[in-house]
């Protein structure tokens, strides 16, 4: 890496899963990393801490993404602790599973509020901040291409966030700006583990020909390469990361 300042990259729902697993590769790499979190601050602390024990640099920072007013804060006070942002990551959101005839209007709009929403606010701001050479990387679902009953509601907002994805990327045309997704498979998350038998999680893992779940890991190691000037030619590209389970 050059020297000089640190590059600067926030990370939306950074407390656990893949969001903290980011969070943490994207130190090692380098980064000053803005550590994102709606609700659990102890939860986006102890990544903070796992980053300084590491000699990196990280703050912890409040924001709903689903306001439009606290992501412009997130920005903010990245830019105010940390710098300026050059590397944005949207992570969070929120998946409940109910089929299309069961999903109550409620549970629709908070997904809807996070997962496209959030994400469309984040990309306004970055669009409007980060300088040229900067990168913005997107989450999305294999279960755009899987497309597995229940899923409709959660789909329906990541299948928008790919879509944003490669109209910004050419809107960002002439500003030296790349905006990607990546679209994780079955991963090894508390999140995703929590209420699975060990049968269900068996079936799940056997979708990929390797067999097995991803790890956080298996993501960060993805959006690190996308960071890093390796990506530097990736532009509107959703990339899926699963084993080849779709």
């Amino acid at each position: 890496m050059t020297h000089g300042p640190a590059p600067v990259a926030i990370v939306t729902g950074a407390s656990r899963g893949i969001g903290a697993e980011v969070a943490k590769r994207l130190a090692r790499d380098g980064f000053s990393v803005a550590v994102n979190y709606a609700a659990n601050a102890d939860a986006a602390q102890a990544v903070v801490a796992h980053i300084l024990a590491a000699n990196g640099r990280a703050a912890a920072i409040k924001a709903d993404v689903s306001r439009s007013a606290e992501v412009a804060s997130l920005f903010d006070q990245t830019e105010a602790r940390l710098g300026q942002p050059t590397l944005v990551v949207n992570n969070a959101g929120i998946m409940k599973l109910a089929p299309i005839a069961e999903m109550d209007d409620a549970t629709f709009d908070a997904m809807l509020a996070v997962n496209l929403k959030g994400v469309f606010y984040m990309l306004r701001e970055a669009a409007r901040r980060l300088p040229r050479g900067g990168k913005i990387i997107n989450t999305s679902t294999t279960q755009t291409r899987l497309a597995s009953p229940s899923y409709g509601a959660y789909v329906a907002s990541k299948a928008g966030v790919e879509m944003l994805t490669l109209i910004l990327a050419r809107e960002l045309r002439g500003r030296g700006v790349t905006v990607n997704a990546v679209a994780p498979g079955p991963t090894a998350t508390e999140l995703f583990l929590d209420g699975k038998s060990p049968e269900i999680v068996d079936r799940i893992a056997g979708l990929s020909p390797l067999e097995r779940l991803g790890t956080p890991e298996d993501i960060a190691g993805v959006v690190s390469m996308i960071a890093g000037h390796d990506g530097d030619w990736i532009n509107g590209q959703t990339i899926f990361v699963n084993g080849g389970a779709a």
